[in-house]
């Protein structure tokens, strides 16, 4: 399964040991040579015992550092007026979620990896909270500011920013920084409203959501949960990016608890836990589903399952299908005249109606699935699975409404283009994306490759179709500027934003654009091109 996916690398000293060993064993007798090469196999051994990893890069490599050195993590929580003006206690019905066995408990995995400080001083906040309230009443409605950019990939969950053009010359204009401050673990991007921004991070036994300034970076206020995620491929903390909406902000986090919070001050509304509710398992990396408003509707993906909840109360409305595993989000679109939510799973596409969860079609193709679905011009669904070794390939499927119910079927397979996390964008008749770690654009006609070009590891991308241009985050962190056309890979310029690797998707409204990963975030202004 997914979570045995290189665990060859995830522990590369017992790898490098084994391996070593195998060899002396196999090729050495007895005598003083025997007794050398042991010796040096168990100085070569101990020599290993002094780095650990921080992970792994998309491609599988190793990211190894000195085990003395202080974690990212540790020198945040060290630091000193870090902490918001307003910090919103969790409730205490809330609990950890016991992860696979091969994973460890969620405690476990805190205490390999949170200072001795930290989780005295968290169990002493604990202890303080057990008599507050599951929830608390919602407050007086407000107003709420204009949501700018309501959470995973955009308003569409496309990672399409229309309207906006930027200069493409950056010898001359060269990004601006603006702000720049450290961050817990995490793979969550942005939510955006007005001079607000909402992202969530791991800071020792809390997983949070927070709230900055989005000027200064400045932290408002930050809500926190009892529970910690961690996984030796991604490391710690929360997986999925929340989501505004209505003066709210909807988060779910990596254990699969599932919060409504006041958008102005983190106070909670209502919490659920969304593996109780549906009987999921905690999948190996963690659940991973960004939270999706449809109506009176907050709907997450708890795996493979959707579940669907009263925006106002947190009450259960409905579950959709069981269909294995999942790393991908809903996905609202509109097919054929009628709204649907679409969900990538172990299983394939499903698609159900938002009112009730009624199954409308499903497409098999059995694979690893973390990236969105997306829709052609025409209404037909591009679907991408991978496996343990990466992205498999992308499909065009034509979904039809006929009198005998719905139809899903198969145009063209292609591996010209084979996403694996890394999401694609759609533009002008053409799919442009991460074939592995190299960038790559098909033809949505056949399916056909049209350039391959780039290496950006395995980075994330947004597309700036007033301009023909994607605007591309490395996995190293670098920002670039690529044509989004399709005679061939036409790179414009490059910059370098943040240090390390980073996996989270940025983030551009109007002229600032964000960038994070799981240790830093950094905002930057951008010139716009002239009209």
């Amino acid at each position: 399964g997914m979570g045995m996916m290189f665990i060859f690398y995830s522990i590369p000293a017992l790898s490098l040991a084994l391996v070593a060993w195998a060899v002396v064993s196999r090729r050495l007798s007895s005598g003083p040579r025997r007794a050398s090469m042991v010796a040096a196999f168990v100085l070569t051994c101990g020599a290993f015992t002094l780095v650990r990893t921080s992970g792994i890069t998309g491609a599988g490599a190793s990211d190894l550092q000195w085990r003395w050195t202080p974690t990212p993590e540790e020198r945040l929580l060290a630091q000193a007026g870090d902490r918001p003006a307003t910090l919103a206690s969790p409730p205490a019905a809330k609990t950890s979620v016991e992860p696979p066995a091969a994973l460890g408990s969620a405690k476990t995995a805190m205490s390999s990896s949170a200072p001795p400080a930290v989780k005295a001083r968290e169990k002493r906040r604990k202890s303080k909270a057990v008599d507050e309230p599951a929830t608390i009443p919602p407050a007086p409605p407000v107003p709420p500011a204009k949501v700018d950019w309501p959470g995973f990939r955009g308003p569409a969950r496309d990672g399409i920013i229309p309207g906006v053009r930027i200069a493409t010359d950056w010898v001359k204009s060269p990004p601006v920084e603006l702000w720049r401050r450290p961050v817990g673990p995490g793979w969550s991007s942005f939510a955006i409203s007005g001079v607000l921004l909402y992202t969530q991070e791991q800071r020792g036994e809390e997983e949070v959501v927070s709230c900055y300034k989005l000027t200064t970076g400045e932290p408002v206020w930050r809500h926190g949960d009892a529970v910690r995620f961690w996984e030796s491929n991604g490391g710690a903390g929360p997986r999925a990016t929340p989501t505004l909406s209505n003066g709210r902000v909807y988060a779910f986090g990596a254990t699969g608890v599932l919060n409504a919070l006041d958008a102005a001050n983190g106070a909670v509304v209502w919490s659920r836990n969304a593996a109780s509710d549906t009987g999921a398992k905690l999948p190996g990396w963690g659940f991973s589903s960004s939270p999706l408003v449809v109506g009176d509707l907050v709907i997450v993906a708890a795996s493979g399952r959707l579940a669907a909840y009263d925006v106002a109360t947190g009450k259960s409305r409905w579950l959709g299908p069981a269909h294995g595993g999942s790393y991908s989000s809903p996905h609202l679109a509109t097919i054929g005249g009628v709204k649907q939510i679409l969900l990538m799973s172990g299983a394939g596409a499903t698609s159900v109606a938002p009112a009730n969860g009624t199954l409308l079609w499903e497409h098999a193709w059995q694979g690893s699935t973390i990236v969105q679905p997306a829709l052609t011009a025409n209404g037909d669904v591009l679907i991408a699975v991978g496996d343990a070794m990466g992205g498999i390939g992308m499909r065009r499927i034509s979904v039809a409404h006929r009198p005998a119910g719905w139809t899903a079927e198969e145009r063209w397979t292609s591996r010209g283009l084979k996403p694996y996390f890394n999401d694609f964008v759609v533009h002008n008749g053409h799919a442009f994306g991460f074939d592995g770690s190299i960038l790559a654009c098909i033809d949505l006609e056949g399916g056909e490759r049209k350039w391959k070009g780039g290496r950006y590891g395995h980075g994330q991308l947004l597309l700036l179709p007033d301009q023909d241009l994607l605007l591309v985050l490395s996995e190293m962190g670098e920002l670039v500027l690529v044509a989004a056309a399709p005679d061939q890979f036409a790179e414009l310029a490059r910059f370098p934003a943040i240090k390390g690797k980073t996996w989270n998707h940025p983030v551009l409204v109007g002229d600032v654009l964000l960038v994070r990963n799981d240790q830093e975030m950094v905002a930057f202004r951008l010139s716009l091109a002239d009209r």
